[in-house]
C-alpha cells in the first residue's frame, strides 16, 4: 500500500482525497499557491507546501514545483484529482521516470485517449459505437466541407485537444461550416496550443450518459453503472444523476458491457469514464473517455457504496479489485448539483469574495463536498465551483425533493451563487417529467 500521497490539486477534490487517505491510514501532502495559503486542504493534510504564486501556470500546473514538493516531503505517489495536471501525459510520464506512482492510468493511455480523434479511432477498433465523422484529423476547410456533405448536416467541429466545453462549434450549413472552421482553429490554438480538428455528425437533442469503470493492473475490470449529465450550460455540467431515466435495462446492460470490453481491450487501468451521446432512438455513440476521477463521482458512490477514490489508491498500490461485476448493485437514485460562485443574472459572471456566513444543509441521504468555511476568501484565480450537494433517495422523485430542500437550506453569504438558478431547474416541469436533453438550459433559460 502507498505510504504518502501528495495531492496535486486544491478545493473540494483535494479535501475529498485527503479524507479517503486518512481513513486508509495513508499520510498526505497538500500543495498550495500563495492565494490558497488559508485553504481548507492545507490544514487537513499531514503536511503542506507552497509551490508558487496564484496563477495556475505558476503553481498547480507547475510540474517542476510539484515534483520537487513530492521529493522534499518523501511522497511515494501523487493523486492529481480532476482538472490541472490530471490528464497530462507528460506529467504522468515524469512521475513514472522518477519512481513516483501516478494515481491514474499509464501515461501512454492518457496521451492516446486525451486526443479525441485518436480516442475515437481506438474505441472504434475496440467495438464501441462511434458517431459518423472524420477518420482521424481534418487538415483543411475543403476536407471538412466534403465530409459534411457526405454525412449530412448538422455537423460539429471539435478541437482534438479540447476540453471544458472549449473548441466546439456546430454548423447547420456550408456557409456556417466555412465560418466556424476558422473560429474553432483559432480558439483551439489559443486554448490548447494545438489547432488540430476533427468533424462529426451532430447528434441533435441527445442525452449525455457516461459509464464509470474501474480496472486493476491484473486484467480485472468492472463498471459502476451510468450517470446522466445532460443538464449543461455551454457544455459544462451543472446537474448529474444516476440511474439515467432515459435508459431501459437492455440498453443499460449493453452500454456497461461495451465499456468494460473496451477498457480490457486497450489495457486501461485505474478509474475512468467513457462518455456517450444517446439519441432519441436509444442508440448510443462514444464521445470521449476521461482518464481521471470525475467531478460527479459521488452520485455513483451513493448508489453503489463503492468509494472510488479509495479504489483508485488500491489499484495504484497494485492490489486486485475487491469487487466483481456481480457484486455491484444499484440502490435507489442519486443526484448532484454544482454550487458555483457566480451570478446567473449577469451572464454567470464569477463572483470572488469573502464568505461572511455559511450554513450547509444536512439530513438523511444528503452529502456535501466542499472546502469553504466562514471567513474563507474565494480567490478569483480558479474555477468558480465551491461546493457539490449530493442526495440519495429511494427514487428520482425523492432525490429531487431532497435536493430542493437541501439547496433551499444552503446559506453562503458574502458572495453570489447559482442556487436560485438550480432551484429553477429542479422546479421545472419538463425536468421533473424527465423531458429534457443537453439543450435544456439553452431552450429554457436563454
Amino acid at each position: 500500500m502507498l505510504k504518502k500521497v501528495l495531492i496535486a490539486n486544491r478545493g473540494e477534490i483535494a479535501v475529498r482525497i485527503i479524507r479517503a487517505c486518512r481513513e486508509m491510514g495513508i499520510r498526505t501532502v497538500a500543495i498550495y499557491s500563495e492565494a490558497d495559503k488559508k485553504a481548507l486542504h492545507t490544514t487537513l493534510a499531514d503536511e503542506s507546501i507552497c509551490i508558487g504564486p496564484a496563477p495556475s501556470s505558476k503553481s498547480y500546473l507547475n510540474m517542476k514545483a510539484i515534483l520537487e514538493a513530492a521529493c522534499l516531503t518523501g511522497a511515494d505517489s501523487i493523486h492529481p484529482g480532476f482538472g490541472f495536471l490530471s490528464e497530462n501525459s507528460s506529467f504522468a510520464k515524469i512521475c513514472e521516470e522518477m519512481g513516483i506512482k501516478f494515481i491514474g492510468p499509464n501515461y501512454k493511455l492518457i496521451e492516446l485517449l486525451g486526443n479525441k480523434s485518436k480516442a475515437k479511432e481506438t474505441m472504434k477498433k475496440a467495438g464501441v459505437p462511434v458517431v459518423p465523422g472524420s477518420e482521424g484529423l481534418i487538415y483543411s476547410k475543403e476536407q471538412a466541407i466534403e465530409l459534411a456533405q457526405k454525412i449530412g448536416y448538422p455537423v460539429i467541429l471539435k478541437a482534438s485537444a479540447g476540453g471544458g466545453g472549449r473548441g466546439i462549434r456546430i454548423a447547420y450549413s456550408k456557409p456556417e461550416l466555412e465560418k466556424e472552421y476558422d473560429l474553432v482553429k483559432q480558439e483551439a490554438k489559443i486554448s490548447f496550443n494545438d489547432d488540430s480538428l476533427y468533424l462529426e455528425k451532430f447528434i441533435e437533442n441527445p442525452r449525455h450518459v457516461e459509464i464509470q469503470v474501474l480496472a486493476d493492473e491484473h486484467g480485472n475490470c468492472i463498471h459502476l453503472g451510468e450517470r446522466d449529465c445532460s443538464i449543461q450550460r455551454r457544455n459544462q455540467k451543472i446537474l448529474e444523476e444516476t440511474p439515467s431515466s432515459v435508459l431501459d435495462d437492455k440498453t443499460r446492460k449493453k452500454m456497461g458491457d461495451i465499456a468494460v470490453r473496451a477498457v480490457k481491450e486497450i489495457g486501461y487501468t485505474n478509474a475512468g469514464t467513457i462518455e456517450f451521446l444517446v439519441d432519441k432512438n436509444k442508440k448510443f455513440y462514444f464521445m470521449e473517455m476521461n482518464t481521471r476521477v470525475q467531478v460527479e463521482h459521488p452520485v455513483t458512490e451513493m448508489v453503489t457504496g463503492v468509494d472510488i477514490i479509495k479504489e483508485q489508491i488500491r489499484i495504484a498500490s497494485g492490489e486486485r479489485l475487491q469487487y466483481t461485476q456481480k457484486d455491484i448493485t444499484i440502490t435507489g437514485h442519486s443526484m448532484e448539483v454544482r454550487i458555483n460562485a457566480e451570478n446567473p443574472e449577469k451572464n454567470f459572471m464569477p463572483c470572488a469574495g469573502t464568505i461572511t456566513d455559511l450554513h450547509l444543509p444536512g439530513g438523511n441521504g444528503i452529502r456535501i463536498d466542499t472546502a469553504i468555511y466562514t471567513g474563507y476568501k474565494i480567490p478569483p484565480t480558479y474555477d468558480s465551483m465551491i461546493a457539490k450537494i449530493i442526495v440519495h433517495g429511494k427514487n428520482r422523485n425523492e432525490s429531487i425533493a431532497k435536493m430542493k430542500s437541501a439547496v433551499a437550506e444552503l446559506v453562503v453569504d458574502g458572495i453570489t451563487t447559482n442556487t436560485d438558478f438550480i432551484l429553477k431547474i429542479l422546479n421545472d416541469k419538463d425536468f421533473r417529467d424527465n423531458n429534457y436533453d443537453t439543450s435544456f438550459i439553452e431552450k429554457k433559460f436563454n
